[in-house]
């Protein structure tokens, strides 16, 4: 296991203003203080907003949750953030995304869609990403499928997860305990997800 580069300490070395957002965090919907979190927690005020944007991005969105988690996905491994993905590919296969399009983004390869809606989040959030914008006739499509709000909140999420990939990244937050990274990082420059086939 690769050693985390900032301290991650646990509820009993934290103060009275952390220990509170440790508990508020462990009593919602996460259940545990985990990931991004563990670095975000050496400033109190910091964790608290940042748990509450992103109970609010991964719970509280009118997109399907399949959905969610495959921008997520896209996300992580955009950024080949290990935790993300490993957290969060679990959770897509768990809500109906497919074991062979996962494969493939972990892989690097174009993955192939059954669902047209599926296909649209992945362009969607890939295009965000890579070229920091998103062409008409994509988000065109995307307010058709999801309406205004659900563009609005697409968006919000790709760049949620964008700022936990990099505080994971950049911090080395490890995987549990005994886990195998299961992202093979690019040899260089930015990972580049392919359109889909």
């Amino acid at each position: 296991m690769t050693e985390p580069r900032i301290p991650l300490p646990g509820r009993e070395e934290l103060d009275e203003a952390q220990r509170q957002v440790w508990d508020k965090v462990v009593s919602g919907p996460r259940g545990q203080v985990i990931g991004p979190l563990r670095a975000a927690i050496h400033n109190a005020e910091l964790a608290g907003r940042w748990s509450a944007l992103g109970e609010s991005l991964r719970f509280s969105t009118s997109l399907p949750k399949r959905l969610s988690e495959l921008a997520i996905c896209v996300t992580g491994r955009r950024w080949s953030a290990q935790v993300e993905w490993f957290v969060h590919a679990r959770t897509a296969a768990e809500n109906g995304i497919a074991a062979e399009v996962l494969e493939a983004m972990r892989e690097g390869r174009p993955p192939v869609f059954d669902q047209a809606d599926e296909r649209l989040v992945y362009e969607f959030a890939r295009t965000l990403q890579q070229e920091g914008q998103v062409p008409d006739a994509i988000y065109g499509a995307a307010v058709a499928a999801f309406g205004v709000k659900g563009v609005v909140e697409l968006t919000a999420l790709v760049g949620y997860y964008t700022m936990v990939s990099m505080t994971l990244n950049a911090h080395g937050i490890p995987l549990p305990e005994g886990e195998v990274p299961p992202l093979v990082p690019p040899a260089q420059g930015l990972f580049t997800l392919p359109a889909p086939a």
